[in-house]
């Protein structure tokens, strides 16, 4: 991933531009809803770390893991192939439906609920599961009432179509509506 990284930086100076954009905005994205949140969570209920790593704990770092390399091939797919960032306000400049879009039309977000399934396994934290049912219902919520008008705006019947091949949060196909 790294040569094809160094790559693409090298043909297109812009690409690091717009990947040092997209990296800030993931930081704050991450830092603030998967990092902080969760943490103030825990600690208002009084969950510490666990002592000792037992099957849940490698469970949830694996799920975690998982969960992180989605988000993280997201970002890139939308540095790399959309020409922007994920935050609203520095939107890609091309509709992207390569990489994990291709599945899905809501990688990013799955990843990152998938991500925080995974802390919650790991602390045994059934705050963290409800916070992560949480962003999950507003994440569906956002994604109906803003991010899919815009994107119909924005890209048209490109959209339309990618919508009638991929679904919004289940990975799978569906044949082309004709």
């Amino acid at each position: 991933m790294w040569i094809v990284f160094c790559d693409l930086s090298r043909r297109n100076p812009m690409n690091m531009f717009v990947l040092v954009r997209a990296i800030i905005y993931a930081t704050v994205f991450v830092g603030f809803l998967l990092v902080y949140v969760p943490n103030r969570l825990l600690t208002g209920s009084g969950i510490v770390r666990p002592s000792v790593i037992g099957a849940p704990q490698i469970a949830g770092m694996i799920i975690t893991a998982i969960g992180a390399v989605i988000a993280f091939w997201c970002i890139l797919t939308f540095v790399f192939v959309g020409k922007g960032t994920a935050a609203p306000f520095d939107p890609p400049r091309r509709l992207v439906i390569g990489g994990p879009y291709r599945f899905v039309r809501n990688p990013m977000y799955i990843g990152a609920i998938v991500a925080m399934i995974g802390v919650a396994l790991s602390y045994r934290s059934l705050s963290i599961l409800i916070y992560a049912g949480f962003i999950f219902l507003a994440t569906h919520l956002f994604v109906i009432a803003y991010e899919e008008p815009v994107l119909r705006r924005t890209f048209g019947a490109e959209y339309e179509a990618y919508c009638g091949r991929v679904r919004r949060w289940m990975p799978g196909f569906r044949p082309d509506k004709k």
